[in-house]
């Protein structure tokens, strides 16, 4: 099953409108509960008046940040913890100031409406200039400035190397502030019966939001359960710990009655953490034929008005992929974590390596326009072997698992018909009437199989391992309880592939469950392309330990020596004697009959594995992008876009090509459509999908997939992850392309998204 393009096991309940989400759930005497939130960016709260809300029609109650005081602080960074409601003064707009609850939804919002809160302005500093000004005013207590932690992730400088490189440059990238907008929106539903509380929420990992409810309120975990339906899309925004929470189950307790919140659009956009939003000053120095002899980075990374663990040090990521695939000596990085009063920023699919791709691969191709090379070439000289993997990179503990970059990016050249393409650039440039034509290349590596555990413990999170229980049931079929929990990634189908073949059991008759700490065991989450490289081991795990559990039992039915046993379909067989047969289901039956088993077995056919990672894995790639460009207008098309994928063993090409496509999709959005911005007042410029631009299917081109499969040593499986390939390749390889296009118009670079006004500006004001 492994290798095959199977159908999704989780598509006929989406397709049907059978799907389970957070919004759908009912319960008896729901109650609906809104924010009031905060229409200033910067200023101290002088008086929340509640009077005309309480007095309407259907809401049970207004609650402000003075109402949850003896509620512990919500998880955050230690020293800089934050409450659930904004208390004295406000720090973004759209921070939660009070909260309505009333009978259904539409009455908590007309209320929410009515809250009158007053407020005595604050400076405002909307951008990381103002936030760092000599005369800025810190935005976040206890700190006594706006840089919330600045970090050295080397020990040691380049300059020594700068100054020997026969060539440098120096340039500054930028990554600007994107939302996540998954299709569902945030959500919450709590049901807090007699000592305990059953929470529904449209989170990443069940297990750690258990942990931290029960945490808050003095639970113990089995007193708490907390379960994620049907999620629809996360993208990374769902791994943090919104108030929603903490306050609904709080609500609850407080009322008797559960208590619902779903997020609309626009709170979304101005509650729910964004992500990016990096600027990068560097500085590399090369030779003549363009190999990087030394990298130098400053990250700057606007974090928004208030600290999130996650997204206070998501620059350590980028630090450690900044060489990309390539062979640099010495790379030398910094960062700068700095609150403004802005939505704060968290993980965003890929959390900090796309902005690490971004940023190699555009000095890659400023080495090439520098030495008047072709950007193909320039990589050609700097690219890892694969000879050289697994590869110790610049930074400790930071080594590649298995991959041929160079066979990557020569398969994309010829997809592309490279050769071809630049030709007809060249006559493209000479026609005044044709659009400008345009190539960028990616040739970009991640870090995905999040653990082990020394790594991702420092994110907060119990372990790095990954949990799997598999049962056989008396029937043959199996049930397979994971501890991740996905939001469209297709575990149900990959888990049930691996299973399949450990086994020999027919694809149909594997089920796998998740997402309900009642039921499943303890596990850690999905994130960071964790699925098959740490979740997919522990299942596989479980169905080895159960297979070999099978074999004894078969043995002994078949009175043979377990070692003279070998599998033949469903069943096992004596080595050579076709005859000396038995199928899995009469081992299984046995196995529930303990008389009839052999002394010191135990009863069932069931184990519980957890898989912990020996490093981390590392999916590569080579991506390549085609624009043309309206000479007349600016305006961007994206013609053919080709992928090269390198994620290991693939389980099932069909769900691998759609986290390639959807990834790919929002690298293009970042590209060419995508940005949060805020005007000097810190007022949010696009609050909802009418100002914040989505690509639609007529946006996006048509996706030319291939994958190369090179096992990773690093798991058994020898598979790396590919949720988040796309979105690290995407990007760069659009830019590069609209850069070519205006190069011999003197165009060195131009800022996401690189909007019709952008590039028409850049081919006209090119020095």
């Amino acid at each position: 099953m492994i290798g095959s393009a199977v159908p999704r096991k989780e598509d006929a309940a989406l397709l049907t409108g059978r799907g389970t989400f957070v919004d759908d759930i009912q319960r008896p005497g729901l109650l609906h509960m809104v924010y009031v939130q905060s229409t200033e960016a910067h200023a101290l709260i002088t008086g929340i008046d509640t009077s005309a809300a309480t007095a309407l029609p259907g809401v049970v109650g207004v609650w402000t940040a003075e109402d949850f005081a003896e509620l512990p602080a919500r998880p955050s960074v230690p020293g800089l913890e934050r409450h659930y409601l904004a208390g004295d003064k406000v720090h973004y707009v759209g921070e939660p100031v009070a909260v309505v609850v009333a009978a259904d939804r539409y009455a908590a919002a007309d209320a929410a409406r009515a809250v009158e809160v007053t407020y005595e302005p604050l400076p405002v500093m909307a951008t990381l200039e103002a936030a760092l000004a000599p005369d800025a005013v810190p935005i976040f207590a206890p700190l006594s400035g706006n840089v919330a932690l600045e970090q050295p992730v080397t020990p040691d400088g380049v300059a020594a190397e700068l100054d020997a490189a026969p060539r440098r440059l120096r340039a500054r990238l930028v990554n600007q502030r994107v939302a996540g907008a998954p299709l569902e929106p945030y959500g919450v539903l709590a049901d807090w019966v007699g000592n305990g509380v059953t929470v529904w929420a449209t989170v990443q990992a069940p297990h750690r939001v258990r942990a931290e409810i029960a945490q808050v309120f003095g639970l113990a975990r089995h007193l708490v359960r907390v379960v994620a339906p049907d999620v629809g899309g996360a993208f990374g925004v769902k791994s943090s710990f919104m108030p929603e929470l903490f306050l609904a189950p709080e609500l609850s307790r407080r009322l008797g009655r559960p208590v619902k919140f779903v997020e609309t659009r626009r709170e979304h956009m101005t509650h729910t953490y964004h992500g990016r939003d990096q600027v990068q000053e560097v500085e590399v120095g090369f030779d003549e034929n363009g190999a990087i002899l030394a990298l130098d980075v400053t990250i700057t990374v606007n974090i928004g008005g208030v600290p999130d663990p996650v997204g206070i040090g998501l620059p350590t990521l980028t630090s450690y992929m900044l060489g990309g695939c390539y062979r640099i000596p010495k790379i030398a990085a910094r960062y700068r974590s700095v609150l403004t009063n802005t939505t704060p920023t968290a993980s965003y699919r890929g959390a900090g390596r796309p902005e690490a791709s971004f940023l190699i691969e555009r000095v890659v191709d400023l080495v090439a326009l520098e030495l008047g090379k072709d950007p193909a070439e320039v990589r050609k000289v700097n690219l890892i072997g694969p000879e050289q993997m697994p590869y110790q990179t610049p930074f400790e503990g930071i080594v590649y698992d298995e991959a041929d970059y160079p066979a990557a990016l020569e398969l994309l050249l010829g997809e592309l018909d490279y050769d071809a393409l630049r030709a007809e650039q060249e006559r493209r440039r000479a026609d005044p009437g044709a659009r400008l034509l345009g190539v960028g290349l990616s040739t970009f590596v991640e870090m995905a199989g999040f653990g082990p555990t020394p790594l991702f413990e420092q994110f907060g999170y119990l372990g790095g391992w990954e949990s799997a229980n598999l049962r056989l049931q008396p029937d043959g079929s199996v049930i397979v309880l994971v501890g991740t929990a996905p939001h469209g990634q297709g575990h149900q189908t990959a888990m049930a592939q691996i299973v399949a073949d450990e086994l020999g059991v027919p694809f149909e008759a594997v089920s796998v469950l998740y997402g309900d700490t009642a039921v499943v065991q303890e596990g850690i989450g999905t994130m960071g392309s964790r699925g098959m490289p740490v979740a997919g081991n522990a299942v596989r795990q479980a169905a080895v330990e159960v297979a070999d559990q099978a074999r004894r039992i078969a043995a002994h039915l078949l009175e043979a020596d377990p070692d003279d046993l070998v599998r033949v379909g469903d069943g096992f067989q004596v080595k050579g004697v076709p005859d000396a047969a038995v199928p899995l289901a009469a081992v299984v039956e046995r196995s529930f009959k303990p008389h009839l088993l052999p002394e010191g077995t135990r009863l069932g056919l069931e184990s519980t594995a957890y898989y912990e990672p020996k490093n981390l894995s590392y999916p590569s790639g080579a991506h390549g992008c085609v624009v043309e460009i309206e000479r007349d207008t600016g305006r961007v098309h994206v013609v053919r876009y080709v992928c090269v994928d390198d994620c290991g063993v693939v389980i099932n090409p069909m769900t691998a090509r759609g986290q390639v496509h959807g990834g790919v999709a929002q690298g293009i959005a970042q590209a060419l459509y995508e940005k949060v911005s805020f005007d000097a007042e810190g007022r949010p410029l696009a609050a909802s999908l009418e100002e914040y631009m989505l690509p639609g299917m007529l946006d996006l081109p048509r996706y030319e997939t291939h994958h190369i499969e090179t096992r990773s040593s690093f798991n058994p499986l020898g598979v790396k992850g590919i949720g988040e390939a796309g979105a690290t390749a995407a990007p760069q390889a659009v830019v590069n392309a609209v850069v070519d296009a205006l190069a011999h118009l003197g165009v060195r670079d131009v800022e996401m998204p690189c909007t019709p006004e952008r590039v028409w500006k850049a081919m006209h004001h090119a020095s």
